[in-house]
């Protein structure tokens, strides 16, 4: 199979990993991808394009013709804690493991269509779809798990904001980092959670309308869980002059939907935004920093 990986992983795990680690993996890739179809008996039809950001998937067909998805990603991805979380779902409400012990790398997955996203479909559609799919993941986590809290994942997030010293934006900064502190002091549950939840990652399936794909599993509040989904199209947002009402009226929405906490929800939402935001503007990617930041000020 003739293997080019597309350049949105190329660029993400360059910004992610440091452009010397993304290349050794990458140029590993194509025998990855060609020992791994040997192993399992696999046909490779396509690589899916444009892709991740941090992982590849090729669709697949097994011995018996069956369709499927395989997924890899470097290690520094922890692609074990995807395949325990969506182990643990077994399909509900996310993409079902079709081989929960794979000797070697790679995840074989059910097939999606992954073309068709809940980007797809207007704003108000999503977003309800989004909700009916994300409540599903939130179950207790498995017994002696090794999953993160959200406490640890954004500890190590909010000491690169202190270090970040950008004195433009040093008020968001200290906001977001006084909402963590409080957040994560007062925490009223411990979940299992998507980790990543947005509307791309809510792909069409056949046994079900939605399912959820690429988590970056985490215990904690469901809150947390809707941060990142409630700056969802953001771009959107911004060029809009009632931006900012449309914001605030879409957080409240998305908690009174699931039962969450209003000011929890905007907190993280806050908190997820800033960060994003300051990381863009670290790895030179201004116009993505600045609209996360505008954003997160309109909260």
């Amino acid at each position: 199979m003739a293997f080019e990986p597309p350049q949105r992983l190329v660029r993400a795990l360059g910004e992610v990993s440091g452009d010397a680690a993304a290349r050794d993996w990458l140029d590993r890739l194509p025998g990855i991808v060609e020992d791994v179809l040997a192993r399992r008996d696999l046909r490779a039809e396509r690589v899916v394009v444009p892709g991740g950001r941090s992982s590849v998937v090729v669709l697949v067909r097994d011995r018996e013709e069956r369709a499927a998805a395989l997924k890899l990603a470097p290690p520094s991805a922890a692609p074990e804690r995807e395949l325990a979380a969506l182990a643990h779902w077994d399909g509900w409400g996310a993409a079902r493991v079709l081989d929960a012990s794979p000797e070697g790398p790679g995840l074989l997955l059910e097939r999606l269509h992954t073309e068709v996203s809940l980007r797809s479909l207007p704003e108000a559609k999503a977003l309800l779809e989004a909700a009916g799919t994300v409540r599903r993941l939130w179950v207790d986590p498995p017994g002696g798990h090794g999953f993160a809290s959200v406490a640890e994942r954004t500890a190590g997030q909010a000491e690169a904001m202190r270090t970040a010293k950008d004195a433009e934006n040093a008020g968001l900064v200290a906001a977001a980092l006084a909402a963590r502190e409080e957040l994560v002091a007062s925490a009223p549950e411990e979940l299992l959670l998507h980790g990543a939840f947005r509307q791309g990652k809510v792909l069409a399936g056949d046994r079900t309308p939605w399912l959820a794909v690429g988590p970056d599993p985490v215990v904690g509040e469901r809150a947390y869980d809707l941060a990142r989904l409630a700056r969802d199209r953001v771009e959107d947002l911004v060029a809009t002059a009632a931006g900012a009402s449309v914001a605030r009226r879409r957080v409240n929405r998305l908690a009174d939907s699931l039962a969450v906490d209003r000011e929890r929800l905007r907190g993280w939402t806050l908190f997820r935004a800033v960060e994003s935001g300051i990381r863009a503007l670290a790895a030179g990617r201004r116009q993505d920093g600045e609209l996360l930041l505008e954003y997160a000020g309109w909260l």
